[in-house]
């Protein structure tokens, strides 16, 4: 029997309908079979959610028809992003995924916030399945986060994700404690750009924005602004690469979050706290 290609399972948190997510897709061709399962509508700071419920996140599945000349499958589904991986892993894929692809993002992922993140969130539960898995985003101003622009040109990213999506699909095992790779393409960048390994800065990015209201009955949204000097974070970090640097980051990211502090030091501290009380 002859042995398949590598199946790469596409998604998103911008949507079905973003530039970005079949810049990501026209990016793998004649790496593997592409399958794309996005979410159906906007699902920006979701994070990992695995939200269900009736409405915007049944899990309804709808196929997509691809052009002519195309051989790729596609389905939107009423998922979150972490979601979207699972119901494509396990309902839809007749094999499971060698690599997940996450984005291309409208804005940036980086430092403490990259949490909130739907298109880290999808790579973080593809990572949790033993997916290898690529969460790829591209800089863009605030007012283009939530939008499917025109404007905004995807080449360097396109270049960067196929070059590190085919590293982790040709890597196996992957390095212990590298679960995903989070790939940042600053604004201007293009395939020539120098790119670097950096580590998760503490510095939190955009910082929340109290809703305009005059009173608590109103609908209120949180917005965000940048809230950071990029210069300020830590040289080697995502932030000081992307923002200050004009660098392309590359972060190498674990499922492991436990703090790095000296286990017996903190268990002598708790011990001696509760001595005494």
């Amino acid at each position: 029997m002859p042995q398949k290609s590598p199946l790469i399972l596409f998604t998103n948190d911008d949507g079905i309908d973003s530039p970005g997510l079949w810049a990501a897709v026209k990016a793998f061709e004649g790496l593997g079979d592409r399958l794309v399962v996005a979410p159906k509508e906007q699902q920006s700071g979701v994070g990992r959610s695995l939200a269900n419920r009736d409405g915007d996140n049944s899990g309804r599945l709808y196929p997509i028809e691809a052009p002519e000349g195309e051989t790729w499958q596609a389905y939107t589904v009423d998922a979150t992003p972490a979601n979207t991986v699972l119901y494509g892993a396990l309902e839809v894929a007749d094999r499971c995924p060698a690599l997940v692809v996450s984005g291309i993002n409208y804005g940036e992922n980086a430092g403490s916030g990259i949490t909130i993140s739907g298109t880290v969130g999808a790579a973080l539960e593809a990572a949790g399945m033993g997916i290898p898995a690529l969460a790829v985003s591209q800089q863009t101003p605030i007012g283009l986060h939530m939008t499917h622009s025109a404007e905004v040109d995807f080449s360097a990213a396109r270049h960067f994700a196929r070059w590190f999506g085919r590293w982790l699909l040709e890597t196996a095992p992957l390095p212990d404690d590298l679960n995903l790779l989070k790939v940042d393409i600053p604004t201007g960048a293009t395939s020539q750009t120098p790119w670097k390994i950096t580590r998760v800065s503490r510095q939190r990015v955009y910082w929340p924005v109290m809703p305009k209201r005059a009173s608590f009955a109103e609908n209120g949204r949180i917005g965000y602004q940048l809230g950071i000097d990029p210069a300020e974070a830590e040289p080697d970090s995502d932030v000081y690469a992307i923002l200050h640097e004009g660098l392309v980051s590359v972060t190498p990211i674990s499922l492991d979050m436990t703090a790095r502090v000296d286990f017996g030091q903190l268990q002598h501290s708790f011990a001696d706290k509760f001595r005494n009380l």
